[in-house]
C-alpha cells in the first residue's frame, strides 16, 4: 500500500493507526559478575527504572557459560517513559534508521554504541561504557486479545502492524529519516 492509501485508512477507522507498545533496552555482557551488576547500574540510571538479569539458554563450553546463568540485563520501557527514552535514543542515532532494522511485523531496532552518547548519562570510570540495543514493538488497538487470560485468541494477519506501516509510523509520530 502507498503512505496515502495507509493515512487514509488510519484516519477512517483509529483501531488501525498503530500505538508504541514498548521499547526494550538490552545490554548483553556475556558473563555473570561485577561487568553484570555494572550493566544493570547503568540501565537503571539511563533508564529510570530497574533492569532484568537476561539468563543464557544453553551451554556453551568455548565461552564457559553455562544454562541458566546471568549474562546480560534488559529493560521494558511502556507509555509516556518509552517514548521519553526512544526519542533519547533517536536523538543519538540522529533520527536516522536504515530500512532493513524494520522487521515485516512492525518492530524496529538499533544499536547505541556507547550509553554515554545519551543525553543526560555522564562517564563514570568505575562503571565503563555500555553499548546497548534498542528494540521498539508497534501494535494495533485491540493486541489484548493475544495475552488475556480468558478467550486467548490468535491476532489475523488483516490486523497486524506491517513494515510499510511502521516506517510511516516512525516518520509520522518520531520524525525518523530512513535511509
Amino acid at each position: 500500500m502507498s503512505e496515502k492509501n495507509i493515512l487514509d485508512d488510519w484516519n477512517s477507522n483509529p483501531m488501525r493507526k498503530p500505538i508504541l507498545a514498548s521499547v526494550t533496552v538490552n545490554i548483553g555482557v556475556g558473563m555473570s559478575g561485577e561487568k553484570l551488576n555494572k550493566a544493570l547500574t547503568v540501565l537503571e540510571t539511563v533508564t529510570g527504572q530497574k533492569p532484568v538479569a537476561t539468563l543464557a539458554k544453553k551451554s556453551v563450553r568455548d565461552f564457559s557459560i553455562k544454562a541458566g546463568e546471568r549474562i546480560g540485563a534488559k529493560v521494558t520501557l511502556r507509555g509516556s517513559k518509552a517514548e521519553e527514552f526512544l526519542k533519547k535514543a533517536l536523538d543519538v542515532i540522529e533520527y536516522k534508521i536504515p530500512e532493513s532494522n524494520f522487521d515485516p511485523y512492525g518492530n524496529v531496532s538499533f544499536g547505541i554504541r556507547e550509553h554515554i552518547e545519551l543525553p543526560g548519562a555522564e562517564y563514570d570510570p568505575e562503571i565503563g561504557i555500555f553499548g546497548m540495543d534498542v528494540c521498539i514493538t508497534l501494535e494495533r488497538p485491540g493486541y489484548r486479545i493475544k495475552k488475556r487470560r480468558l478467550f486467548k485468541r490468535k491476532i489475523p494477519p488483516s490486523h497486524r502492524v506491517t513494515r510499510d506501516e511502521a516506517i510511516l509510523f516512525m516518520k509520522e509520530k518520531f520524525g525518523v529519516k530512513i535511509v
